[in-house]
């Protein structure tokens, strides 16, 4: 009899913490837009301008003019349980307390909310340029691993690749793509673009290779013409004398972070096919691998005429920071 009443109060127990589990619905949202709660007042004046002005900074290497982020803008009023399901929100307020807050899946699930609050508007304005770039960073970050694990539930087994094979890398790499090129030393692979989550015409290219660690390959002055050699090397226009090179009328951006640990360069920029029409953005992390004695590379370079690439760019990073060096 204690037997089963002891069996009774746990699945009793069992039941009622199953009961409290509150089950978060699905977010929305595009990705790269953000959903602005805030008053009227706020929204229209300097407080706006000033969310507007640097969310729309222009992204380096596109083409096309293109903001960093889209926005939306809704009232608190209005800020019904639909728009909470939004994605990416961005809460700003006039109370007591100057506040810097983020928070995760408080009404949706994968969710990233922001709250900046300050005694006026002046102060309003302060707090958010102070913050800006964390903030700007918060939200594209998150939208990196919402993408990555929409990749992730597609992805090739990435151990079929014999340069990553010999690389010792991993890369999540939706089944879209489809190979090139895979000599061991270079893999080139390509996704037409009207089977992936942006939509379009033409195509996204992943390249990974090394090079070997020497005092060219360290300096960030050398990414241009070590890319362009890789290029003449690898990547053929239509006819002899074609292939792909840094585009000489724009000068790209490179800039130092972190992957992995390991010192790394970021540069985004143009592309073109030398003695043809054939051009678009790059996108390009060079690692500095101390370990392996080595400058690890994987790059994402779209050709899509006449439409907006940043959704295209924006996988492209996707993928390329899911690298995992094994």
């Amino acid at each position: 009899m204690k037997k089963i009443i002891t069996i009774l109060l746990s699945i009793f127990l069992y039941v009622s913490c199953t009961d409290s589990v509150v089950v978060l619905p699905r977010s929305v949202g595009a990705f790269n837009k953000v959903t602005i709660v805030a008053k009227n007042s706020i929204w229209t004046g300097k407080v706006g301008d000033e969310i507007r002005t640097s969310f729309a900074e222009l992204l380096v290497g596109l083409p096309q003019p293109e903001r960093t982020l889209s926005v939306g803008h809704v009232a608190p009023n209005g800020f019904s349980s639909m728009m909470r399901s939004n994605r990416n929100i961005l809460i700003v307020e006039i109370n007591d307390k100057q506040n810097y807050i983020k928070t995760k899946n408080k009404y949706s699930s994968p969710q990233t909310i922001v709250y900046v609050s300050a005694k006026d508007k002046e102060e309003l304005i302060s707090v958010l340029r102070k913050n800006m770039k964390d903030i700007i960073k918060t939200f594209k970050d998150s939208d990196i691993r919402v993408l990555q694990n929409v990749f992730t539930k597609k992805r090739v087994n990435d151990t079929l690749y014999k340069t990553l094979k010999k690389l010792n890398i991993s890369l999540t790499i939706p089944q879209e793509f489809k190979t090139v090129d895979d000599t061991g030393e270079f893999l080139w692979l390509r996704q037409h673009l009207s089977s992936g989550i942006a939509r379009g015409a033409g195509n996204n290219n992943i390249l990974v290779y090394s090079l070997p660690l020497n005092e060219k390959t360290r300096t960030a002055q050398n990414i241009i013409s070590m890319r362009d050699a890789i290029g003449e090397k690898y990547i053929p226009g239509s006819k002899e004398g074609m292939y792909m090179i840094t585009e000489a009328a724009y000068t790209p951006l490179t800039v130092t972070t972190e992957i992995l640990g390991n010192k790394a360069f970021e540069t985004r920029g143009k592309w073109e096919v030398k003695n043809d029409f054939m051009a678009g953005p790059f996108l390009n992390y060079a690692i500095i691998d101390e370990k392996k004695n080595r400058l690890l590379v994987i790059e994402g370079f779209t050709y899509a005429p006449s439409v907006n690439k940043r959704e295209f760019i924006f996988e492209l990073e996707a993928i390329a920071k899911s690298l995992k060096i094994n």
